[in-house]
């Protein structure tokens, strides 16, 4: 399955811990039927990266997925597959970790247990400067020789180039991650160890230095700890250096594709449900539908530009691939949620900011439900041949994350929720009243 070169390693002596023994075939062969015999839809779940702004939002998305669908407990799926934040949320969802229990540990910080600080991800990586600060002195000599040895073959620059090595590989420290994720892995209840879930998880990275994707929790890179895959997963290159694994360094597994539902599909899944956090922004679209003032993204400077740039790259790629998947995969359903292009909350929102987080988890909790609702006609059907049903009853429900009114916030997202539903609602009775009145025209 994975598609780097597997690194050897090395298995327990105890056989029920093996990927294939008679306990974890027996397990597997229970869940894949129901109580009458008949073989169980295989339902596999895939988040995409997106920093700490997307792992938020795809928490609001799937709180407000694991309310509104019936028949889909999303700790109790067939696989997982998470890149970047996505493999956060993905491996506390394998472990047992309800979307509610996260939301209060990661965004309300009020569980006894190991509470999320957002400095965690914010500590400098004082070890990769002082590594390449020695490496200075060196490569200054060996430039110096280097220019006076040839002075005319090569330009002054040229010959000083080689100190572009001192550069740190990244600012900030991702250790920190291992650590934390660590800690509540081990848990009663909960393993760090891939082969010891009742549950298939991936998570992907990118090696460096073959450019290839590498599936940890895959034959041959299941034994590499769950934390130090979601570390090497979320290793986004000039944030955080590679993480070593092995004897080979890894990066942010989002460089080669968005979503990796492929992993899932490959192991089986009838249904994959896909959130993706992030999304090119359309400022003109978002002014026709009243979502916002004319933006013009060039006045936000570098870091907006680039995030534009890179939404619509990594977006354009995705969509590649989910067309890829209609033809390779045609007896599977692959079902996407991401924001409208015209949101400006998810667009402007800085993607290492967590001063927003409750908000903006929030925001993705009530866009997910609109958008559920809005898309019930085409849903429906896909989801109901899985054995889902979507809770229109719930959706009509007001309801927010937020129990108080943030700058207006929670109540604009009521109303809007509410209008939808009224609009959804006219025009299901104009559905039905033409359907009353096509047969008697045609009569006459």
């Amino acid at each position: 399955m994975a598609q780097g070169v597997p690194s050897p390693r090395k298995r327990g002596s105890n056989a029920a811990r093996k990927r294939g023994s008679k306990p974890a075939r027996k397990k597997m062969d229970s869940r894949l039927r129901g109580n009458d015999g008949n073989r169980k839809p295989r339902i596999g779940l895939a988040l995409a990266g997106g920093g700490p702004l997307g792992g938020i939002y795809e928490l609001g998305a799937l709180l407000a997925l694991s309310e509104s669908l019936e028949g889909v407990d999303f700790n109790d799926l067939d696989v997982y597959v998470g890149v970047s934040s996505g493999g956060f949320i993905a491996a506390g969802l394998a472990n047992g970790l309800t979307p509610e229990r996260m939301r209060h540990m990661f965004i309300e910080n009020d569980t006894a247990e190991e509470p999320f600080e957002p400095e965690l991800l914010l500590k400098p990586a004082f070890r990769e400067y002082a590594l390449r600060a020695l490496s200075v002195p060196p490569l200054l000599l060996a430039s110096i020789w280097n220019y006076l040895a040839s002075p005319w073959s090569q330009s002054f620059f040229e010959s000083f180039q080689r100190l572009s090595q001192a550069i740190p590989t990244g600012i900030f420290n991702s250790a920190g991650i291992n650590q934390f994720l660590s800690r509540i892995f081990t848990a009663p209840g909960r393993s760090n160890d891939f082969r010891q879930l009742s549950r298939r998880l991936f998570l992907v990275a990118t090696d460096l230095d073959s450019g290839e994707s590498v599936v940890f929790g895959a034959p041959g890179q299941d034994h590499v700890p769950i934390s130090t895959a979601v570390q090497a997963s979320a290793a986004l290159p000039g944030l955080f250096p590679p993480v070593e694994v092995d004897g080979r360094h890894y990066v942010d597994g989002a460089l080669r594709k968005t979503l990796h539902a492929s992993v899932a599909l490959k192991e089986g899944a009838n249904l994959v449900l896909c959130v993706n956090p992030l999304v090119p922004f359309d400022s003109e679209l978002a002014v026709k539908r009243g979502a916002g003032k004319r933006h013009k993204l060039v006045d936000g400077g570098l870091p907006v530009v680039l995030a534009q740039t890179f939404r619509s790259i990594i977006h354009s790629r995705m969509q590649v691939g989910m067309a890829k998947y209609g033809v390779d995969y045609k007896n599977a359903d692959v079902v996407l949620f991401e924001p409208n292009s015209d949101d400006a909350e998810m667009f402007f929102t800085n993607m290492f900011s967590y001063s927003s987080r409750r908000r903006l988890c929030d925001h993705a909790y009530q866009k997910t439900r609109i958008e559920l609702y809005r898309r019930r006609h085409e849903l429906g059907p896909i989801l109901a041949r899985h054995g889902i049903r979507i809770r229109l009853e719930a959706l009509k429900e007001k309801h927010s994350l937020v129990h108080h009114d943030i700058g207006g916030h929670a109540e604009k997202e009521d109303t809007l929720l509410a209008a939808s539903h009224r609009l959804g609602d006219s025009l299901d009775e104009l559905e039905h009243w033409l359907k009353d009145r096509l047969p008697t025209r045609k009569a006459a």
